[in-house]
């Protein structure tokens, strides 16, 4: 497999957990969102994913053709279905729609209005200044994460992660956008749930293996 990826992207972040934790074998090739105009964006690239986003993961159909998989949460899905184990989603329905929702919050209400190319829009068609973009930011991330802590706080069914004692999609969307969040300094101290996960997340190599710091694209 080849995973499309840059080292800051909370999408192509999660797909990196998840492979990680099922242990499947993968090959990282950079896409650089920033430099020569957002590598995403040229023409090369578009052949692969037409939206000009990351992650892409290329993998083989039953033919043997490569196939190029959009969409982290797809890809995700998709990971679960081709090696079921170590699994991602519960046993039940209704417990792989609980874990499916907190990965839905953070991935479809969360991130999108805070993805770099809405950022972007707000800053050079907008004219919005650095303060104002951060607080953009900041003001979606933290209304969205406090809303994902009283979630997960009221439930019975979070344990050391978003879902019992062992790792789940969730978490893997979960541990990308908190790790955004502290990067633009939000405010996450009424978030002991939500940080006490993303605490237990960081003791898992394949949270570690996944973290920007640690890609091969890596800046400071």
């Amino acid at each position: 497999m080849k995973l499309y990826s840059y080292f800051r992207s909370s999408a192509a972040y999660r797909v990196r957990i998840a492979l990680n934790l099922k242990g499947m074998p993968y090959d990282i090739v950079p896409v650089h969102l920033l430099k020569h105009g957002g590598e995403q964006l040229s023409q090369m690239y578009r052949t692969l994913n037409s939206d000009g986003l990351v992650p892409t993961l290329v993998d083989d159909d039953a033919a043997g053709s490569q196939v190029a998989l959009t969409q982290s949460l797809a890809i995700m899905e998709y990971l679960e279905e081709v090696q079921p184990a170590p699994a991602l989603l519960p046993s039940t329905a209704l417990d792989r729609a609980f874990v499916r929702s907190i990965g839905l919050s953070i991935a479809c209400d969360i991130h999108p209005v805070n993805n770099l190319r809405v950022l972007r829009y707000l800053v050079h068609e907008l004219k919005v200044d650095e303060n104002a973009k951060n607080a953009w930011y900041r003001h979606w991330c933290e209304s969205g994460l406090a809303a994902l802590e009283v979630t997960l706080a009221r439930d019975s069914r979070p344990g050391k992660f978003c879902f019992g004692d062992t790792p789940t999609l969730a978490d893997c969307c979960l541990v990308p956008q908190i790790f955004n969040a502290q990067r633009l300094k939000c405010d996450l101290s009424a978030m002991p749930t939500l940080m006490g996960i993303y605490q237990n997340c960081q003791e898992l190599d394949a949270f570690i293996k996944a973290a920007p710091q640690n890609q091969p694209d890596a800046e400071a």
